[in-house]
């Protein structure tokens, strides 16, 4: 959490590669994200963006690599109680004090996180359950069979994966219907989703279609791809009740 813009994305008198280039075809995890520095968070933007870092230097400019996957975690709020709540453990941060913790991360970085993922504390009986219905290798065979979908769809293009798509063929691929249409637009004026989270929407409801094995994004798959650009619009209310 102490790591510098330089250690993130590189940099230095001849330019080393920073953690984005080092997670290349992998994932760079950054838990308690808010606890990082906010000139930190921001230089991310760019390698998110463009899938690689170009530093300049008076006798050079390097380009490094940084095609990776961003994971991170943070807390409801500073002392993480909020929404959780128990008679022995009440969450005594203020809504400034969560608006500002929550504002450390700017709408520009989660516009280029495709997934906001609200995880709730689990009870004693879920716990104690561990219900679940699929296991990892079903899961495996899952995105297996997507993975194989995006092959046959993309062979000869130059692309591999449906968060590569841009663009005339973004339009062309992620064709919807029109009670999808509706969706999505009545979704976009009401949540004030900018351009970019309306392009990370259409591609990742292709990729749930993918998963279903469906030859067509259906509006339920837009549904789940809109339900996970809840973080930013949420944090934009607290900043409006504010």
């Amino acid at each position: 959490m102490t790591i510098s813009p330089a250690g993130l994305v590189g940099g230095g008198t001849i330019p080393k590669p920073g953690e984005v280039s080092l997670s290349h075809r992998g994932i760079l995890f950054l838990d308690e994200l808010p606890e990082f520095t906010r000139n930190a968070l921001e230089v991310l933007r760019q390698p998110l963006e463009d899938r690689y870092v170009t530093i300049a230097r008076a006798r050079a400019v390097y380009t490094f690599p940084s095609r990776f996957i961003l994971a991170a975690a943070m807390n409801p709020c500073p002392c993480g109680f909020y929404g959780a709540e128990t008679e022995t453990n009440a969450c005594l941060c203020s809504p400034a004090k969560i608006v500002h913790y929550r504002s450390k991360i700017s709408g520009p970085l989660l516009d280029r996180i495709d997934l906001h993922v609200e995880v709730p504390k689990p009870s004693y009986l879920q716990l104690k359950e561990q219900t679940n219905h699929l296991s990892s290798q079903n899961m495996l065979a899952q995105v297996m069979l997507a993975h194989h979908r995006q092959q046959l769809r993309y062979a000869g293009s130059g692309i591999q994966h449906n968060n590569e798509l841009s663009g005339k063929s973004m339009r062309h691929i992620c064709r919807l219907t029109p009670e999808g249409d509706q969706l999505l637009h009545a979704s976009f004026e009401a949540l004030g989703l900018s351009a970019r989270a309306h392009d990370r929407i259409l591609r990742l409801a292709l990729t749930i279609a993918d998963l279903e094995a469906s030859d067509q994004i259906l509006p339920q798959h837009l549904a789940e791809a809109i339900q996970y650009r809840n973080l930013d619009k949420k944090q934009r209310i607290e900043e409006i009740e504010m």
